[in-house]
């Protein structure tokens, strides 16, 4: 359920910082100086979705997102392109885009991903001697149509504001000494371990 989702998303995103803060006055610097980094990510983020995919909690995001959407397909092709340029021996070339051609461009993919005839027949044909860019246009369409359409949502969604406005009442010092801008709120349900 996008509730569930949503539990688990603040997890991942809580992973760095805690409201559980320690006496150490170093340490506390640490923590503010770490969230106000990550509030100016989180706001990064709105401006592209190159900015939002290239970093962890983003794509973490993004990626959860998607998922709510039953649209995951397009981030998992992006990601598998990212991660199959930085093959470094050739003899891994083919085995890795047969995999990745049979999982998000065949016409019996598990996760097939929404490409224009045309793009996915050049695909096809790269794959007879695949290369480092043998789906660069098609990783290319995905991303364009991620960014017109799914990116656009995703920055009107809870699974963006959630983190990017400032919290509810409720979640003043005395119950969690984070920064007031910082919105993993308290009070939001996503993290329970502040309340």
């Amino acid at each position: 359920s996008a509730k569930d989702m949503k539990h688990r998303l603040g997890f991942l995103l809580q992973k760095s910082d805690s409201c559980d803060y320690s006496s150490s006055q170093g340490k506390k610097e640490k923590l503010s100086s770490s969230q106000r980094l990550s509030q100016e990510e989180v706001r990064k983020w709105a401006e592209s979705l190159e900015n939002l995919i290239h970093h962890d909690r983003g794509l973490a995001a993004f990626r959860a997102f998607l998922k709510s959407e039953y649209s995951e397909e397009n981030i998992e092709f992006w990601v598998s392109c990212e991660e199959y340029k930085k093959t470094k021996s050739p003899a891994k070339l083919s085995p890795k885009a047969r995999k990745i051609y049979d999982e998000f461009i065949s016409v019996q993919a598990t996760k097939e991903v929404n490409l224009d005839s045309c793009t996915r027949e050049k695909t096809s044909h790269n794959m007879l001697e695949p290369t480092l860019s043998c789906f660069d246009e098609a990783q290319r369409k995905i991303f364009t149509l991620m960014e017109k359409d799914s990116y656009r949502r995703f920055l009107k969604s809870p699974y963006y504001l959630d983190l990017v406005s400032p919290p509810g009442a409720g979640c003043g010092p005395e119950n969690c000494k984070r920064n007031h801008t910082h919105s993993l709120d308290c009070n939001s349900n996503i993290i329970s371990q502040c309340a």
